[in-house]
Order: structure tokens, then C-alpha cells, then sequence
């Protein structure tokens, strides 16, 4: 990629960096990608229960922050507020990514059942009128079941990672006896537990970072071959 290029990965809470991290490093190490971190998102559309209009348009804010800093490409990475992202494509022409998009087409693109583990209730809202949005646009349908796991991303905001990598495991013990095809975790910060989570089950594991970034990559190398 060209020195000048910029990819903004934009942050709801410090936790979702090192999934997003881990992630680029694995499948995409030259990727020349830049913090920009709003802790208060997370707290706020929690105690709010659900996106406010002052809420998109603070997205909005930092949409047109990322492009006046000039970048090349947007990634959010809190899973609580895909209304709010969409908004924000349709309003600037580089690519913005939604944390679950391409999860989601890999979800559908799926003829099996999957289990979708969550520690934040506010986005098991969000991902059911995301993925109702493109289920509309494809025509296709996804067999989904939606779980949230109580007290896990607590933990891990108070720094006891060990915990809420307990707690998701636990979950992925139950649901992986219930049927079954494939086990998706639903949010950044539950991406670096899917190692261990692969060690207990042979069902297929899909993380909404490895997915943005393939996603991501596939986008911008393509713009730079014509």
C-alpha cells in the first residue's frame, strides 16, 4: 500500500484493540492502521439502551474526523452500532466497514444452523437488525440462534481477561452439544478466545475481526489494481 494510506480502525472501549491487532498481525502485518479510540460510546449506548439520535450523529463526527485526517478506509469495531455505521457509508465514498458485515455474509452464505455467542446485550439488537437488513438485500435467510453470556465483558473491563475467557468458553461448551454447524462470536473482544474455544469443539469458529480484515483487504488491494 501506498505510505500516505490510512486505515482508521474506530474503537467503542480499549478492549477491542488487541482482537483488531491480533487480527491485522495474522492476516494483513503491512496494513498501515490507526487508532482512534471513544470509550464513552459503549457506556453510553448501554445506559441509553439503544442508539439516540445524538448517538448517530456523534458517529457521524467521527466519520468526517477519520476522512479530514485522510483515510483510506474505516473499520468500527463495537458490534452495538451498526445503524449508526450505515449512516456514515452512505455520507463519505471510502470503504467503511461495520464490524459484522462480513461476518454476516459468511453467515449467509451458510445452509446450517449456527450458534452466535454475545457478551453485550445492546448488540444482540444491533446484529438482529443488521442481519435483517441483509437478509433483505440478498434475499437469503440465516439460521441464527443469539445467546448472551451475563458479566463477561464487565470482566474484562475491569482487567480480569481470565474470567471473561472462562465465561465464553463455558458457553461455547454448552452450545457446541446443542446441534449446531458453526459457533460465531459476535464481538472483537471475544475474538482472542477463539484459540482455546477451538481446542474444545471441532465446530468451525468465525470471528468478526478475521472476517473485517480479509473483507478489508480484498476491497482496497482491488482498488489498487486498477
Amino acid at each position: 500500500m501506498h505510505p500516505r494510506e490510512k486505515i482508521y480502525l474506530v474503537h467503542a472501549g480499549h478492549v477491542s484493540m488487541p482482537a483488531a491487532h491480533a487480527s491485522f498481525a495474522a492476516l494483513w502485518p503491512e496494513a498501515p492502521i490507526l487508532d482512534l479510540m471513544e470509550g464513552s460510546l459503549a457506556h453510553d449506548v448501554g445506559q441509553d439502551g439503544g442508539l439516540t439520535p445524538a448517538m448517530f450523529h456523534r458517529f457521524e463526527l467521527l466519520g468526517d474526523y477519520c476522512v479530514a485526517a485522510g483515510a483510506t478506509a474505516i473499520l468500527f469495531t463495537c458490534s452495538a452500532f451498526g445503524e449508526a455505521i450505515e449512516r456514515v457509508k452512505r455520507q463519505h465514498a471510502i470503504p467503511i466497514l461495520t464490524p459484522n458485515e462480513a461476518l454476516f455474509e459468511e453467515v449467509l452464505a451458510r445452509s446450517d444452523r449456527v450458534a452466535l455467542l454475545s457478551t453485550f446485550e445492546p448488540t444482540v439488537t444491533a446484529l438482529k437488525q443488521e442481519l435483517g437488513q441483509m437478509e433483505l438485500a440478498t434475499g437469503r435467510k440465516a439460521k441464527i440462534d443469539y445467546f448472551v453470556i451475563p458479566h463477561a465483558l464487565d470482566a474484562l473491563f475491569a482487567g480480569d481477561k481470565a474470567t471473561h475467557d472462562q465465561l465464553v468458553l463455558d458457553k461455547v461448551d454448552v452450545v457446541a452439544q446443542q446441534g449446531y454447524g458453526a459457533i460465531v462470536f459476535g464481538q472483537f473482544t471475544m475474538s482472542l478466545v477463539a484459540p482455546a474455544a477451538r481446542e474444545r469443539t471441532t465446530l468451525p469458529i468465525l470471528t468478526t475481526p478475521d472476517c473485517a480484515v480479509r473483507k478489508l483487504r480484498r476491497i482496497l488491494e482491488g482498488e489498487a489494481q486498477h
